[in-house]
């Protein structure tokens, strides 16, 4: 395992010493704070310094920080499709991506709950550069994902990823989770990037491909918010995008976009987890004879379980509705719902530039757009 090292959580033999090391750090302090408001801080110092398990440090701290954050940035998280995993199985849940720290936090909280395999998360290193901040997400089970290397490093760190995630599920029982696609979606458009699947299948190593796949045990995610916390953060990206220009990050917006999504308001979020893809991997290999044809169908399906198991919101159809100039889903709304929206459209961008306005309102419709494809919204 020593070849992991660098991107590994921390074992459970690491843990107690690793908390120790940061449980007087202000940034702990502020976490337990905003996690336990009502309790002295000795008391949740004296219990971190007696916790020696990654599950005993989610279950007992971070699940609570993330219930803390639901209750004050959310109206309800509510799942389904989980009563149909075995308690003793690991999956690798691929969804679609709304924010790294929630994606992964609502799903284990929701596994937490029932009774299944907590995950180990992809993150990327871009995110955890504070000692702090990379101590933390490997006690919470996060594997560290890197970013900025050259190409011949890139293949082989996706290389070492992939025998790693592969490790994890096959051998070590347990589940991992990854986002269908690097950086969450701007536009609501979600689709799965052949090159996550690429990666996924670096150490297939001779199996034939869907037979590896099958090893896996994928099963999709459908993550929903009503409203995104970060949708008007995306629109400097989108308006660069639009004048054919070249977006720089400001310094801290990693950072910025990071506590965003945890804090801002949200209101209902909806999880769902898919069937376990099988008879669907059979189908692929039958009728794809290259590898390239078998990842692009094994992403469509994905999507597709993804797409159609979508909880649509009020907010989604207003903003079809709003974009096209048509009353196709005014039975999915109220007035009232309606006017809310448009007053968070005007407070968080510029609704006389077109572009901006058009952007903001596609990435709330595009879901919309999608689910028709499967059947009626």
């Amino acid at each position: 395992m020593s070849k992991y090292d660098h991107i590994r959580p921390l074992y459970d033999s690491e843990v107690n010493e690793a908390l120790r090391n940061i449980v007087y750090h202000p940034m702990m302090k502020a976490l337990m704070s905003f996690t336990f408001p009502d309790v002295e801080d000795e008391v949740w110092i004296e219990q971190l310094k007696r916790t020696h398990s990654k599950r005993d440090f989610q279950a007992n701290f971070i699940y609570n920080a993330i219930h803390q954050v639901l209750k004050r940035s959310s109206e309800g998280f509510t799942t389904s499709g989980f009563e149909k995993l075995d308690k003793h199985t690991p999956y690798l849940y691929i969804s679609n991506h709304r924010d790294i720290i929630m994606d992964t936090s609502l799903l284990n909280v929701a596994l937490l709950d029932h009774g299944l395999i907590m995950t180990a998360s992809a993150i990327g290193d871009n995110l955890v550069k504070k000692s702090f901040l990379r101590t933390l997400s490997r006690l919470n089970r996060s594997f560290i994902v890197q970013r900025s290397l050259s190409p011949r490093e890139l293949l082989q760190s996706s290389k070492l990823m992939s025998e790693f995630i592969y490790h994890m599920l096959t051998r070590e029982n347990r589940s991992v989770w990854i986002a269908q696609r690097e950086g969450r979606t701007k536009d609501g458009n979600d689709a799965t990037q052949q090159g996550v699947l690429k990666m996924l299948a670096m150490a297939a190593d001779g199996t034939p491909l869907m037979e590896y796949f099958k090893n896996m045990k994928i099963v999709p995610v459908s993550i929903s918010y009503e409203y995104d916390p970060t949708d008007a953060l995306k629109m400097p990206q989108l308006l660069a995008k639009a004048n054919d220009e070249v977006y720089v990050k400001e310094k801290n917006e990693d950072f910025t976009t990071l506590i965003s999504g945890i804090m801002g308001q949200k209101k209902r979020i909806h999880l769902h987890v898919g069937d376990v893809l099988d008879t669907e991997l059979d189908a692929i290999a039958a009728n794809n004879d290259s590898a390239n044809k078998q990842l692009q169908a094994l992403g469509q399906a994905i999507d597709d379980s993804i797409l159609n198991s979508y909880r649509l919101w009020p907010t989604n159809y207003i903003a079809y509705d709003l974009l096209n100039n048509t009353t196709q889903f005014a039975d999915k709304y109220t007035e009232k719902e309606k006017q809310v929206f448009e007053r968070r459209l005007e407070m968080r961008i510029d609704i006389e530039n077109k572009i901006l306005r058009d952007g903001f309102l596609a990435m709330y419709a595009n879901p919309v757009v999608n689910k028709m494809k499967y059947h009626n919204a």
